[in-house]
């Protein structure tokens, strides 16, 4: 069965920056993901389109295709008294804030002076060029609750 629009994926991937720095792996054929609805980046998604099964491959996605290119507009300066433990605020910190739209986004703490804290909204891997090595292990017909939702459902899955 070749990967097509609501296909269940299950892959190992190794991801790696330009230069060879291991950032994400999944190699226990645990990693699975429903085709055609957003549930992995853009350009590794395309790239797995009419794979099937056992086949491997190595795929470059330029930002554009994978976390987009840093915002400007999603780095802000804020008062450290902002936080509830402002003596424990740290670089590299993360949280989860609600953005303008609604939605959840994980926010990471980038420099800490006197008593301003800079966050940044940009996703970890905005701007990097992905390396992906990645061996389909299995391909499926995803259900029908899998496609309502949009998402794969494992076992004892329950919303």
């Amino acid at each position: 069965m070749q990967i097509s629009a609501n296909k269940v994926v299950t892959i190992n991937y190794t991801l790696k920056d330009n230069d060879g720095q291991t950032i994400d792996e999944s190699n226990d054929g645990k990693f699975a993901y429903l085709h055609g609805a957003s549930n992995i980046i853009p350009g590794l998604e395309n790239a797995l389109v009419d794979k099937k099964a056992g086949e491997s491959i190595s795929v470059s996605i330029e930002p554009k295709d994978g976390y987009g290119e840093p915002e400007p507009t999603m780095v802000q300066v804020v008062p450290i008294d902002m936080f509830d433990s402002a003596d424990q605020v740290k670089v590299g910190q993360q949280f989860h804030a609600q953005g303008e739209d609604g939605h959840d986004i994980m926010i990471t703490v980038t420099k800490v002076e006197d008593d301003q804290v800079t966050i940044d909204g940009n996703h970890p891997l905005a701007g990097m060029q992905l390396n992906f090595d990645v061996t389909v292990i299995e391909v499926r017909d995803a259900t029908e609750q899998e496609m309502e939702h949009g998402h794969v459902h494992a076992h004892g899955h329950d919303h």
